[in-house]
């Protein structure tokens, strides 16, 4: 039998507010951008919910570089990239190649089922600090 998740208003705004970025935000943003609204929030709730919303594929948590986590509320198929000067984490713009995922299967002789790619290097702000 099929376990029913209680609504929540919390979980709802975690979700919308994900959705509604592009920036990638960690828990703890997530937390003080939500802080204003919901008071009586706490970083575990957050912490919980994203756990939980990640697990029914509601969002992607994409850890990177030893930094904290970021979250994602675009669950489509997509490249990261990750700046290894400031933490940023942007979305790349180009098409997911899915002959990766039969090259791997002929390497390991697995079932691929998908894959993850993160880009890493020096984005173009912290570049031009240089």
């Amino acid at each position: 039998m099929a376990t029913v998740l209680k609504h929540s208003k919390q979980r709802d705004a975690i979700i919308g507010m994900l959705r509604s970025r592009y920036d990638h935000p960690t828990a703890e943003q997530l937390y003080s951008d939500l802080k204003a609204d919901f008071p009586k929030l706490s970083l575990g709730t957050v912490y919980r919910n994203l756990a939980l919303l990640e697990s029914m594929g509601e969002l992607i948590k994409i850890s990177a570089s030893g930094d904290c986590d970021r979250y994602d509320g675009n669950v489509g198929e997509h490249y990261h990239f990750t700046c290894e000067c400031c933490g940023r984490v942007d979305d790349v713009p180009i098409p997911v190649d899915f002959q990766l995922d039969i090259v791997a299967k002929e390497a390991t002789g697995a079932q691929i089922n998908r894959h993850s790619t993160i880009f890493y290097g020096i984005c173009q702000k912290c570049s031009k600090k240089a």
